[in-house]
C-alpha cells in the first residue's frame, strides 16, 4: 500500500464536508488548532453549507472533495465530520490527479466509504479524529496530538484494556476496516472491504443489538470473517436494545459470529465514536500481541 508523503510545517491541509452538515461552533476550535500547528488551512467552499441533513448538495460536496483530491499542493484532506452522504458521491470521484500527487485522507464513521475507495486504489489513509474531537475543555486531546504525530511520520502504538472475551494470541497484518455499518453496506459492491489475511478493525455508534447481530452474521456469510489475521474491536457507543431484550452484550454478539475461527480477537481498541478516538493507519502493517497480561497494537516499520 502506498503512503502519501508525511507532512511538514507550512503544508496545505484542506477541510471538506463530504457528508452531514456541520455545526461551525463545534469544529471551529479544532480548525484553529490546526492553524496553530503551522499548517496552511484551506476550507472547501461548502464546508458549512446546509442542504437538509447534508452539508451541501451532492454536486457541491463532490466538487469540494474532487478539488481537494486534485490539488497538487495539498498534503492532507481532513473531513469535518461523518454523518451520512459519502456513498452518494464516491462513485463519481476521479483519482487520476490524486495518483500523481497523493495526500492523506483523515476521518472516521461515514468516511469509511472513502477509505474503502482509497484502499482499492492502493493507498493508505487514516481512520482518525475529525475537528470536533480535537479539543476538550479548551485543551488539545490526546487523539489530536497523536494524529499530528501520525501525519508527520511518528506512528503511535497503543495498549488495549483486557476483556473477558479476548482470544489471546499474536498476529501481524495489514489493517483494514472502520465503521461496521459502512463495511456491511459495501458488501457485494466493488468497494467491499478485502479482509483476507488482514487485521480487521470494527467500531460503531447507536445501533440496535439485533442490527449488530445481523451485520456480523452477514459478514460471516460473505466470507469476510473467515480468513482474518485477527479481529480488532473498537468502541461500540450508545448501543440500543428493544423492549424485548436481545439477550446478548455487544461483545457476546461479536464473539458469537467468529467463535468457530481460531485467530486472535481483541476488544477495547481505543478508537471509534469516543472522545479519545486514537488514529489508525489503514493499509499499514501492525502487530497485535498479548504478553504478560498486556495487549499492544504496534505499527511495524516499512
Amino acid at each position: 500500500m502506498i503512503k502519501p508523503p508525511f507532512l511538514k510545517a507550512g503544508d496545505r491541509i484542506r477541510i471538506i464536508s463530504p457528508a452531514g452538515k456541520v455545526n461551525r461552533d463545534k469544529i471551529w476550535p479544532g480548525l484553529e488548532l490546526l492553524r496553530a500547528e503551522g499548517y496552511d488551512l484551506v476550507q472547501g467552499k461548502h464546508v458549512f453549507g446546509n442542504h437538509f441533513q447534508f452539508a451541501a448538495t451532492d454536486q457541491q460536496r463532490l466538487s469540494d472533495l474532487q478539488e481537494a483530491l486534485d490539488d497538487p499542493q495539498c498534503k492532507a484532506i481532513i473531513c469535518s465530520r461523518g454523518g451520512y452522504g459519502s456513498v452518494r458521491i464516491a462513485d463519481q470521484l476521479n483519482f487520476r490527479r490524486f495518483r500523481e500527487n497523493p495526500k492523506w485522507l483523515v476521518g472516521f464513521s461515514d468516511i469509511t466509504v472513502l477509505h474503502a475507495y482509497l484502499q482499492k486504489e492502493g493507498f493508505c489513509s487514516i481512520h482518525g479524529p475529525m475537528p470536533g474531537f480535537y479539543q476538550n475543555e479548551n485543551q488539545p486531546t490526546t487523539s489530536f496530538r497523536q494524529l499530528m504525530q501520525l501525519l508527520t511520520g511518528k506512528l503511535p502504538a497503543y495498549s488495549l484494556a483486557q476483556a473477558s472475551l479476548n482470544r489471546p494470541g499474536q498476529a501481524t497484518g495489514e489493517l483494514c476496516g472502520g465503521n461496521l455499518s459502512i463495511i456491511y453496506s459495501l458488501l457485494g459492491t466493488p468497494q467491499q472491504v478485502d479482509t483476507t489475511n488482514k487485521i480487521l478493525f470494527i467500531e460503531d455508534l447507536s445501533e440496535y443489538l439485533y442490527q449488530l447481530d445481523r451485520m456480523m452474521h452477514s459478514l460471516k456469510l460473505s466470507g469476510s470473517l473467515k480468513n482474518l489475521k485477527a479481529l480488532l474491536v473498537g468502541s461500540f457507543t450508545d448501543m440500543k436494545d428493544n423492549s424485548s431484550p436481545f439477550g446478548s452484550s455487544v461483545e457476546e454478539i461479536i464473539f458469537d459470529a467468529i467463535k468457530e475461527y481460531d485467530y486472535p480477537v481483541f476488544f477495547n481498541c481505543p478508537s471509534g465514536h469516543i472522545d479519545e478516538n486514537r488514529p489508525l493507519l489503514l493499509g499499514h502493517r501492525y502487530s497485535l500481541a498479548n504478553s504478560a497480561g498486556e495487549v499492544t497494537l504496534s505499527p511495524l516499520p516499512d
